[in-house]
């Protein structure tokens, strides 16, 4: 009977430490859709429920326009970078041991550097250059700090490849490109997409190496939002992240819903 109560007990414990850790986790984001559907501008007052919040956030230009740059950006950038750190594990892998191990510790110096270093070094060489800061420079910056993101995701990949397959393929005949595309890309595809989507989602939560980078009225959402802190976030901004998390959140389920669905075909 002891045991029973203790078990019950340390369920009940696990419980209530999980759901303090949702609550942490998730009461921020629901305190901002809360004040998103608010018709006064404070967020101490509530005066009423509103969904003006949302209209205006469709027809504000400076939130559009904050809008595409993030999400181009993102895109164009996470696109390039999985490219690059694709066709650059290809050659990691094509080396010697030690050049393989040299390469991939200079590959982690940028993971360890801080944000701000990145961003004012590659601020620094853009004007040495003589480049002017715009969206271009921007989208090489975010290309430039996704890349290492990418190759950690494909490597393990290219380690897993079966041994030998790539050359058995030339031996009967394939094409070098034929054959990386039959069987050397069907089974780097899984962390050749997880690294688009580190990449992507890397781009769009970049504040400070953007914020370093980019030009005169050159706008993302994070630069926007911080542009603000200074004389008061309008609600217009608090609409504008209920939208995106409710995006995210379809997108979560949807993945989920299809990944159950194919494993359940695979099991049958």
């Amino acid at each position: 009977m002891n045991t029973l109560n203790r078990s019950k007990a340390g369920n009940i414990l696990r419980g209530l430490y999980l759901g303090f850790i949702l609550l942490f986790l998730y009461l921020p984001i629901a305190t901002l859709v809360v004040l998103s559907f608010n018709k006064s501008k404070s967020m101490s007052v509530w005066t009423g429920f509103t969904t003006s919040w949302y209209g205006d956030m469709f027809r504000n230009k400076q939130i559009i326009e904050a809008i595409w740059n993030t999400f181009s950006i993102a895109i164009v950038s996470a696109i390039i970078a999985t490219l690059i750190g694709t066709l650059a594990c290809v050659g990691i892998m094509a080396m010697g041991k030690r050049s393989k191990n040299t390469l991939m510790a200079l590959n982690n110096i940028p993971l360890l550097n801080a944000d701000i270093v990145i961003g004012i070094s590659l601020m620094m060489t853009f004007l040495v250059f003589g480049i002017s800061l715009s969206w271009g420079t921007v989208l090489l910056s975010h290309v430039t700090f996704s890349i290492p993101y990418v190759i950690l995701s494909v490597m393990p990949k290219f380690k897993q490849l079966t041994p030998n397959a790539y050359e058995a393929a030339l031996d009967l005949g394939a094409t070098p490109s034929y054959a990386f595309m039959k069987v050397v890309l069907p089974d780097i595809r899984p962390g050749i997409l997880s690294g688009f989507l580190l990449a992507f989602t890397m781009s769009v939560d970049d504040f400070v190496i953007t914020h370093f980078t980019r030009g005169a009225g050159i706008n993302t959402i994070s630069t926007l939002i911080y542009s603000q802190v200074k004389v008061g976030i309008r609600p217009t901004l608090f609409a504008l992240s209920t939208v995106i998390f409710i995006v995210v959140l379809i997108v979560l389920v949807a993945a989920n819903i299809i990944s159950n669905r194919k494993q359940g075909n695979e099991a049958a």
